[in-house]
This record gives C-alpha cells, sequence and structure tokens, in this order.
C-alpha cells in the first residue's frame, strides 16, 4: 500500500475498544510492499485447476510507482482476495497491463466474492480485444455479456465495475461498454483481482468503495 495514503476505511467501526476487521472502502498501490511476495492481508487461489502466483514486483512504468501486483501462475482462474472487505453496492476499479500469454491475456475484478467458487467477474482481454461480465457459480463460469473494445497488450488500462442491487455497469478507459441486471449473486462480499490461463498481467492502484447492508 502507498505509504502516503496507506489505507483508507470509510466506514469502520469500534467493537468493546477492538478495530472493527471489516472495511468497505480502500485503495492498494503496493508500493511499500516487499517484492516478490504476496502482499499482507491477500489470499490467493484458483477456480477450477492450476497453481497461482501473485506476487509484487517493480515496474518502471506503474501508475503508481515503483511496484505492481502480477500475476504469473497458470491455472483456470487464478485470484487474489481481500477477505476483510465486505461490500454489498459499490464499485471496485484497477488499473491492469496485459503483459504475456499464449492462451490468453486478461485481467479482472471480482466483487461480491464469497469463496473461491461464487463470485462475479469483468475482465478486459488483450488477446481478444473485449471486455467480459461473468458470475461463477459453484465454480462455473457463466457468460452475461462481452463487447468488442480496444484493449492493447503492455499498456495501462483502467477497468470499473459499479454495482447496485442487480445493476451491473462495466467501464474501460472511462467508456461504459457493459450495462446489465442481473440476480445471481446477491448480498455483500469481498473484492480481489483475477486472470485467466496463462495470462501474465500486472496490477496497480486497486481500489474500492461500497457499503455492506
Amino acid at each position: 500500500m502507498d505509504a502516503t495514503r496507506p489505507f483508507s476505511t470509510s466506514l469502520a467501526a469500534l467493537i468493546t475498544g477492538v478495530f472493527m476487521s471489516t472495511v468497505h472502502a480502500g485503495t492498494f498501490r503496493f508500493d511499500t510492499d516487499t517484492a516478490g511476495t504476496l502482499p499482507p492481508g491477500w489470499e490467493q487461489g484458483v477456480t477450477g485447476r492450476g497453481t497461482a502466483h501473485w506476487a509484487v514486483h517493480p515496474d518502471a512504468s506503474a501508475p503508481s510507482r515503483p511496484n505492481v501486483l502480477r500475476q504469473s501462475g497458470v491455472g483456470s482462474f487464478p485470484w487474489a482476495v481481500r477477505r476483510d472487505v465486505s461490500i454489498e453496492d459499490g464499485y471496485v476499479e484497477v488499473k491492469l497491463k496485459a503483459l504475456e500469454g499464449k492462451e490468453d491475456q486478461a485481467g479482472g475484478v471480482m466483487w461480491r466474492w464469497k469463496d473461491g467458487e461464487h463470485y462475479y467477474v469483468a475482465r478486459a482481454n488483450a488477446l481478444e480485444n473485449n471486455v467480459s461480465l461473468y458470475y461463477t457459480e459453484a465454480g462455473r463460469r457463466i457468460t452475461l455479456e462481452y463487447v468488442d473494445a480496444p484493449v492493447a497488450r503492455g499498456v495501462w488500462h483502467t477497468l470499473r465495475v459499479e454495482f447496485s442491487g442487480r445493476r451491473i455497469r462495466v467501464a474501460l478507459d472511462g467508456k461504459t461498454y457493459i450495462e446489465v441486471e442481473d440476480p445471481h449473486i446477491a448480498g455483500p462480499g469481498a473484492v480481489g483481482l483475477w486472470t485467466k490461463a496463462d495470462s501474465v498481467t500486472a496490477f496497480d492502484d486497486f481500489s474500492f468503495d461500497g457499503r455492506s447492508k
């Protein structure tokens, strides 16, 4: 996390003198985290088969230097999540850059994450030049919508998702590509990052804000 803005919480509480562990807003920049390691507070895994490998790396091109979080493992759907976050309605946003991948060059954000088999995910794909929205249920990724969009490899893009009740809005680089209503994943959940297959993808400035009813 950025030392100048370590971590902000908009809805925090004190219970019997102990700081509440669930947070509802924050920004991660990974700039004070140790290179080569998974940042503290993050959990990694894979939906399906394979192995996730999320680690902090220096990147001179990072939107906020010097570090990014990079996924270089190979698996069906590698993810990294913050279990201490609980959001039902709000937004998630990240800057991402597709670096390599023969089978895929994708990166995305997750929200309303219940576990590694139940969550929403929106992603941008540099190999296919599109933006897609899915829900994952019982470990199966089910497509809601995908739209052609310019996703250049080796270039930083901003992916943002806003969600409230059934309404979901997905934007890339400030342009809205998907607006749908979907009831499949309800209630509060964690937020996180996502890739697919052999994608090597860098992430920076991961932010979220919202509320949990």
